[in-house]
């Protein structure tokens, strides 16, 4: 019935307000007929499923199980929300120590259960760390693990539009590299608005440089806003996007915003952070990024800042010590 694949999707974390969104997601794209929800919490996962089911969408063997083992056997697609929540005060980075053992243990799962997966997208935070941890115990290949980095483009993206009272498909070429949090790099260079680049309109009457600090501030506390005015962290637009993540690894529209995927190319090196990627039914792959001097060095330091939180994690003993990544999963080198 015009799905993309027949193969095994599983949602982490079904019960929670991204997972029970991007299970909905999932179904309203017909990406697979066979979507399994996962969820520790029994009761609140029930109701999601029976909300999916009451929907009364058809072709569907929706299944929901509180085992992790029955949910992750012969799963071929994974999306995770499986972490804790980001509340009112918090940063991401505040999440780190709790959501990265949840990402040691989903990792070693993934290895237990469902080894021949073919694509995982990790959406809780910290993402870039979560997904580095989930790489590196599930034994899968870099190009087969990625995390939900858009929604900082996305963001930007969206209050470009707002500034200069256009549509959104006006506004071209957003992209923001490194953390997915507060040190994110925020790239000029390469948008366009209604076919103008953003970096001609910047220090002009249409956009002046305190104007641009506004929006590039407003970017990097856009989840924050989200929780000022809704009392919750975003849901929706991570949700959507990570949904349009995993679909593209299934065969869809390839994914071209940039992703968080494992880097070491000798510049970056051991770290999962937010890229130039495409992906599609080969999994993620790895783009090289311009942009100017200053925004190389902004990337730069936003790259420092994820080794910090790395070493913090390996300080914890949820991470071995670089050196030893490769006794525990071969592909990475």
């Amino acid at each position: 019935m015009n799905f993309l694949t027949d193969e095994k999707l599983v949602i982490v974390g079904a019960a929670g307000m991204i997972g029970s969104n991007m299970a909905q997601t999932a179904m309203m794209m017909r990406l697979t007929p066979n979507i399994c929800l996962y969820d520790p919490y029994a009761p609140a996962l029930e109701g999601v499923a029976e909300e999916l089911l009451h929907s009364g969408m058809a072709g569907f063997n929706l299944t929901y199980t509180s085992d992790e083992k029955e949910a992750l056997t012969g799963a071929a697609y994974i999306v995770s929300s499986g972490g804790a929540a980001r509340k009112a005060g918090m940063t991401r980075e505040d999440l780190l120590k709790g959501n990265a053992l949840i990402a040691e243990d989903f990792g070693k799962k993934v290895r237990q259960y469902c080894p021949d997966v073919k694509h995982v997208v990790v959406v809780f935070n910290p993402a870039d760390i979560t997904g580095l941890i989930t790489l590196i115990y599930s034994g899968l290949k870099p190009s087969q693990v990625t995390t939900l980095a858009a929604l900082d483009s996305t963001r930007l993206r969206s209050e470009l539009a707002k500034y200069f009272h256009v549509s959104p498909d006006e506004v071209t070429g957003c992209r923001t590299y490194g953390g997915h949090g507060e040190q994110m790099a925020v790239f000029a260079s390469t948008a366009k608005v209604a076919g103008k680049p953003l970096s001609e309109l910047i220090g002009t009457q249409a956009l002046p440089e305190q104007e641009w600090e506004e929006i590039r501030q407003r970017v990097i506390q856009g989840g924050k806003h989200i929780i000022d005015l809704r009392g919750r962290s975003s849901f929706q637009s991570p949700a959507y996007i990570s949904i349009e993540m995993i679909a593209a690894a299934m065969g869809g529209k390839a994914f071209t915003w940039p992703a968080g995927a494992y880097i070491d190319n000798g510049t970056y090196n051991h770290i999962m952070m937010a890229a130039e990627t495409t992906i599609d039914g080969n999994g993620v792959t790895v783009h090289p990024v311009g942009g100017t001097a200053e925004e190389r060095k902004e990337l730069d330091r936003s790259y420092h800042h994820l080794c910090k939180l790395r070493d913090e994690v390996i300080a914890m003993g949820v991470l071995p010590p670089v050196e030893r990544w490769h006794d525990i999963n071969p592909n990475i080198r």
